[in-house]
């Protein structure tokens, strides 16, 4: 992987994986069309979802500093139940990062008749959201679990964790502003997680290095691309201009899937 590549999938990673597009789906498209190699590619895909997971932390960095500041009071209150209803939320993405591991691992073999499908999936799924009533709810602990149950199925090479989420919140009948809150900061620990436990669980000895320039490239494109997309999305669910995104899926999707049967 040159640095130019890097810097494509650097910022195919920070804008997917906020917009509701699938950044797994974009990046084995991206990967496929520049004939990217594996070569290096765990630890890049390391350091780019880190750096996603640090913009998610600069915009919602007030956020994060109120919920802590509440959980340490140790007594049950409004910031001690989000921080509960997150956790809940993580049940299901843990059950199959747990169990499910190596099946989940045999999707990401630049399928691309498979991501094509998901990405109709998820254009489906965004498509539902368009005559969704505006919601008045508050996200509850039944309604996390089952947001919860739409990461988990987004782990699926195609399938937009935010687009899940978000559209699942939604059609739950929550409103807009917390749906979109909810699902960013309910992404943070499992991605944290993941990235710790690849570290962890991999042989770095096999992993033909990279470079450190492309890693760099890769981080600052990933982090500043991220760090506006988060910013944007926030506004287009508060908006509920969805449907655009549904559109823009779609297509991507149908075209995979025909230049993989008949190309």
């Amino acid at each position: 992987m040159n640095w130019f590549e890097a810097l494509i999938l650097g910022l195919i990673q920070g804008l997917s994986e906020f917009l509701p597009v699938s950044s797994s789906g974009h990046l084995e498209l991206g990967k496929i069309v520049m004939g990217v190699e594996a070569e290096g590619s765990l630890m890049f895909t390391v350091v780019v979802h880190g750096a996603t997971v640090l913009s998610t932390i600069v915009v919602f960095w007030k956020d994060i500093i109120k919920l802590f500041t509440g959980l340490f009071r140790f007594k049950w209150n409004e910031e001690t139940k989000y921080v509960s209803m997150i956790a809940v939320s993580m049940i299901p993405v843990v059950v199959v990062g747990l169990f499910f591991e190596d099946q989940v691992e045999h999707l990401f073999t630049g399928n691309l008749l498979l991501v094509g499908s998901m990405l109709i999936v998820t254009a489906v799924l965004l498509g539902f959201t368009f005559w969704a009533k505006s919601g008045t709810k508050n996200i509850t602990f039944g309604h996390a679990l089952v947001i919860g149950l739409a990461q988990a199925f987004a782990v699926i090479p195609g399938v937009s964790r935010s687009g899940s989420t978000i559209a699942t919140g939604l059609l739950l009948g929550n409103k807009r502003t917390e749906v979109s809150r909810f699902s960013f900061l309910m992404v943070l620990v499992p991605i944290i997680g993941a990235n710790a436990k690849s570290i962890m669980d991999a042989d770095f000895s096999t992993d033909v290095s990279i470079g450190v320039l492309p890693l760099i490239i890769g981080f600052v494109a990933a982090f500043v691309v991220g760090l506006l997309a988060c910013s944007w999305m926030i506004k287009i669910v508060n908006k509920g201009k969805l449907i655009w995104f549904a559109a823009y899926v779609f297509v991507v999707g149908a075209f995979s899937v025909a230049y993989a049967l008949f190309a």
